[in-house]
């Protein structure tokens, strides 16, 4: 599912460690989930950035974002993410995918694949629909997981390969995505999910 990468819409600046004690936005200091979300962040010692609420044409926004800067596993194309599902990916990455594909794969993932998190479209790319979760940088796309063997696994060829391993770790990552975000959607939800898992933080529970 192609996205449009957050670059266009919001400027980028210098990476820098971004403690919740300084330098937040009014929004951020003011209101305080945000601030519980950007104290849990730095407490698991994620390296991120604040960023500066911003409102696009269409209902898109990007409220309450920040950018990961360091989760401990590189990940491509993560543009502006809400501070909660900044907070979910990023426990995700360490406490699921790494002990999954350790134990199903036997080796450690050094990289994650995405297609990116903000994207200001209706649900699914529908014309008229209700506004995604990418449209307000609420929801990230997975597609694969580089290993320090050397493998790549896709969720466009893994999900049903002939390797047991390589579904099983799918499978498991899938289901601790179910666990952890609003709505996880993957290859069986429907067939724009095929090649890539979607999780957002919006009204669920929802796994499929």
């Amino acid at each position: 599912m192609a996205t449009l990468l957050l670059a266009g819409c919001i400027p980028s600046s210098e990476p820098r460690r971004a403690e919740p004690s300084r330098g937040e936005p009014r929004a951020a200091r003011s209101d305080p989930t945000t601030r519980q979300c950007l104290a849990d962040l730095a407490r698991d010692g994620i390296e991120f950035e604040i960023l500066p609420d911003r409102r696009f044409g269409g209902g898109c926004s990007a409220i309450g974002a920040v950018q990961l800067l360091d989760i401990g596993t590189p990940t491509a194309n993560l543009g502006a993410m809400t501070c909660p599902l900044a907070r979910e990916y990023a426990r995700w990455t360490r406490q699921a995918v790494q002990p999954a594909a350790r134990n199903w794969l036997g080796s450690q993932v050094v990289k994650i694949e995405s297609f990116g998190t903000y994207a200001c479209r209706p649900v699914n790319g529908m014309a008229g629909g209700k506004l995604s979760e990418h449209g307000r940088a609420n929801a990230v796309d997975i597609s694969a997981f580089v290993l320090r063997d050397g493998r790549r696994i896709t969720v466009l060829e893994g999900w049903n390969s002939d390797d047991d391993d390589v579904r099983a770790f799918l499978r498991a990552v899938h289901q601790a995505g179910c666990r952890r975000f609003g709505i996880t959607l993957g290859p069986e939800a429907n067939s724009l999910h095929h090649n890539h898992f979607h999780f957002d933080m919006g009204q669920g529970p929802y796994c499929r």
